[in-house]
Order: structure tokens, then sequence, then C-alpha cells
């Protein structure tokens, strides 16, 4: 999501910061071409016009003609004016209540709510949260049997289904139950329809007044586009919003949504669905996707996601090979096997500061997850005796590794320089110490002629 948006605002941005001084003209011209770039991300164009209003009214003050840098000066604005646009820091959900605090998940058919009750349910657990999911869809085929499902991967209660019950009535059966049992949050997974009609609506506000909860969660999937402010605009004004979770922002929508939503509707983007494991939900950081819009990265997210997911016991093995200066092609495997559990290879990538001006590079690259496996695979297909010592691997057993993992030797060949390279890095790291480190910084691990940062 915002690769295109991300690429146009970087041009913009690469023209002013190459300039000394900004004339009134060159911000203006700078700021036709955000405006631009966002309507072709399908931002919505009252919140567009706002937008570059707001921008061009500090860009052409007195704090932009003193700078040192002017033209970081015009990006840092736009950068503050996004945060605003994108709301508040880090809303978390309001479960302030006598328990069940009831969470109302709406939405139309297809937006990913039923897979986000199971996430968000998955998070209140590790909350230390007691959570019954209920669905109410009594209309698609097999969707309560998918949220059971769902339950049982999450490890949370789930409400039993009993067929020919309508909507209101599995409500009323939930509140008992989450009365009864001791349940400290129930998730209503509502039905949703292809598009709005009085019927869906009649309906959801019907549960809602039975339930009384104290969140109602619009979920949106993030490549709806300009509909999404429609369709946000409808639920607020008939049943009342009180936040918002984007679906499918690991895809290639445009992000418009993600921009106009908030200020169309002044309720906030609680939570990203990057994927469809149970896991892949996070908290919604304004400046964070500020940044990754910009393309400053989002260093902080990557470091959360890196915590949530390497084994500690792991990198402590690791640190004391590098302390040695070893790392053989297992310590590379499992490397590899930590990577693939932060999630999608493109999402992990998208977080590095600068990464928007290499958007070309990486899809000539053809970078995605098959390639770790592939990876994988490669070292999978060795020895025990070859992993330890890759200097035993010559031509006749890179022709059986290349066969055993369906690769080329040229694969193989790649994967045992990538791993050569890695090796000479982590001996120098080992030589160097910690305070040899610090001393001569990451420059100090470079190959003889190359600077750090080229």
């Amino acid at each position: 999501m915002f690769e295109s948006l991300s690429q146009r605002l970087s041009q913009v941005f690469d023209k002013l910061t190459g300039r000394g001084a900004l004339s009134e003209a060159d911000v203006a011209e700078a700021l036709r071409e955000v405006r631009v770039a966002l309507l072709e991300a399908d931002v919505a164009l009252p919140v567009v016009k706002d937008f570059v209003a707001r921008v061009k009214d500090r860009a052409v003050g007195q704090d932009v003609i003193r700078s040192v840098t002017p033209g970081q000066m015009v990006v840092k604005i736009v950068h503050d004016e996004l945060i605003a646009t994108l709301g508040t820091e880090g809303v978390e959900l309001n479960l302030n209540a006598v328990p069940p605090a009831v969470i109302l998940m709406v939405g139309l058919q297809g937006s990913g709510k039923t897979t986000t009750s199971g996430k968000l349910a998955l998070r209140l657990k590790g909350q230390r949260k007691k959570v019954l999911l209920a669905s109410l869809d009594v209309y698609r085929p097999a969707a309560q049997q998918q949220l059971e499902i769902l339950a049982r991967q999450a490890d949370v209660g789930s409400l039993p289904v009993i067929m020919g019950e309508m909507p209101v009535a599995i409500t009323r059966r939930a509140l008992d139950v989450g009365r009864k049992e001791g349940y400290d949050v129930v998730v209503l997974d509502t039905a949703g329809r292809l598009h709005i009609d009085q019927e869906l609506m009649a309906e959801v506000a019907a549960v809602r007044d039975v339930a009384k909860p104290v969140e109602t969660l619009l979920v949106v999937d993030a490549m709806t586009g300009q509909d999404a402010v429609t369709l946000a605009h409808e639920f607020n004004d008939k049943v009342g919003v009180t936040g918002i979770v984007l679906t499918r922002v690991d895809g290639d929508a445009r992000g418009g949504a993600a921009l106009s939503m908030r200020a169309v509707t002044g309720r906030p983007i609680k939570f990203l669905g990057q994927g469809e494991k149970l896991d892949a939900l996070e908290v919604f950081h304004p400046d964070r996707l500020a940044g990754r819009i910009l393309g400053m990265g989002d260093v902080v997210s990557l470091v959360e996601k890196a915590m949530q997911t390497i084994e500690q016991d792991e990198a402590e093995k690791l640190a004391k090979r590098i302390e040695k200066g070893k790392f053989d092609l297992n310590d590379m495997l499992s490397q590899f096997r930590q990577v693939e559990k932060m999630g999608d290879l493109k999402g992990i990538i998208g977080m590095l500061p600068g990464i928007g001006k290499m958007a070309a590079q990486l899809k000539d690259a053809k970078i995605d997850d098959k390639m770790v496996g592939r990876q994988k695979a490669i070292i999978l297909s060795m020895t025990a005796a070859e992993r330890k010592n890759p200097d035993l691997i010559k031509a006749s057993r890179k022709r059986r590794i290349a066969a055993g993992s369906g690769v080329s030797v040229q694969d193989v060949n790649k994967l045992l320089k990538q791993h050569q390279q890695m090796a000479d890095v982590m001996k120098k790291v080992g030589k160097m110490g910690q305070k040899g480190l610090m001393r001569h910084g990451l420059g100090g691990l470079m190959p003889p002629g190359m600077k750090f940062g080229r």
C-alpha cells in the first residue's frame, strides 16, 4: 500500500531538497504535484484540498525561508500534516465497562470482518482477557463455522451455533453466556452485504441497541478506494462507529482510504490488517505510516516485529558464535527461519528507510516470500558436514544439492557467495569486538574500497 504515492512524493521532494533556496513559486509547483499524487492515490477531494491548503500556509512562512535547509523543512511540514490527517497516536480499544465488554464488528461482505474478529480475539487473549467470539452472520454459507475454526486457532471461546437463530437472538444469548461464564470481552461478528442497504443497517442497529457495545469497529478493505469513504459515512451516521480497521494493507491498494477516512468521519483508524495469519494485526500509528509514505521507513515497527518473533535462545547462540567469528550454513538457515516468522518479506523491506527510491530495483529483483523458501531448500539439501564446512562443496556436490532442492547450480553458487560475504562480516565483528565496532562504526565492516552508505 502507498507504493505509487510514496514514489511520486519522493520525486517531488528530491527536486525541492536539491535546491539551496525556495521561492513561493517553487513551493506552489511542488504542492500542485503533491495534490495530483494524492488524488491519484484515491484520497477524497475535500481532504486533498484541506491538506494542501494547510501545508501551503506553513510552507510559505518565515520558518521555511529562514531554515538552513528549506527543502527538508517542507518535507517535515508535509510529514506533520500527514500525521494530523491520519489522526491521533495509537488509539487502543476502550474496554472500560462492566464485563463482558462488547465489541461490534461491522462492514461489507468480503472486507475481512470474520478474520479480523479472530485476530482481535488473539490480541485480547495476549492481554489476558477471556474472549468469546459469536457469529451473527446467518446468511453466508459456513460463516459461523469459519468463526468457530478461528476461535479454536486463537484458543478462545466460541458461541455454539443454533441453526435458524436470528442475529438479535444470538446477541442476547452471547451476552448471557458472557455474563454467566465470566468472559471479559464478547466480539460480535455481524453479517455483511455486497453493498449498503436499509435492511443491513436496520439489522446492525437492532443488534447495537441490544448489545450496547463499548466499541463498534468498521472493517474496511484498503483496496476499496473512494467508495470506502462513502461506506464509512453511512455506517457512522446510521450505526455510530468508534474506530476503523483497515485490512489488506499489505496489498497493492493506492492507500487513499487511510488518508481519507479519519478526516471524513472523525473516527480514528485503530488497527491495520497485514495478511491472513491471526497475528497479522497491528496497532495503527499515524507517525509511522506517514514515515512510510514519505520513504522514511518504519524502523520502530520493524524492531517491534523482530522482538515479537525472534527467539531469544537462538539470538544468544548466534551472538556467541559471532563473538568467536563463526558463521556456518546452519546459522544462515536459522536466520532464514527467523525472517520467515516475521511475515511478508515485501512488508518487512518496506519498513526500511529510503527503500521507496529503490522500488524499480526491488521489482527487478523479484523479491518474494518464496525466495527465502528456496534458499532454505538449498541448505536443507546439504549434508550436516557440508553445512558446517561449506569448503567441502565442490562441483559434483553442487549438482547434487541443486537437484535435491529443485534449483540451478547458479542458485547454489549465489547462496554460497552470499554466505561467504556474511561470514566475512561476522569474522570482522568477532575480531573487532564491541568496543572496536563502536569505534570504527559499520564502515569498518565494509570490504576495502567500499564506503558505507553506497
